[in-house]
């Protein structure tokens, strides 16, 4: 339960467009089966696309943003 809080959280405070954070509210709402189809489905497009790895600065960056989150979520009790 405590991976759900922590992904709310990221979506609540992650830079993104109106669209994309009404997109991840709405996958929320699913269920379990129907998020697990629409991430795979997601997944399976993903790989398809063209994109660059993320920097080494974009990968420190995200993983400070997932300390930050345990950390306020342990300071929380």
């Amino acid at each position: 339960m405590y991976q759900a809080q922590m992904y709310r959280s990221y979506v609540e405070y992650a830079p993104m467009g109106d669209a994309a954070r009404h997109l991840l509210k709405s996958f929320e709402a699913l269920s379990e089966a129907d998020r697990r189809e629409v991430l795979e489905q997601l997944l399976r497009r993903a790989a398809e696309l063209p994109y660059a790895f993320p920097s080494d600065e974009e990968l420190l960056h995200a993983a400070d943003h997932v300390f930050q989150e345990l950390d306020r979520g342990e300071a929380k009790g």
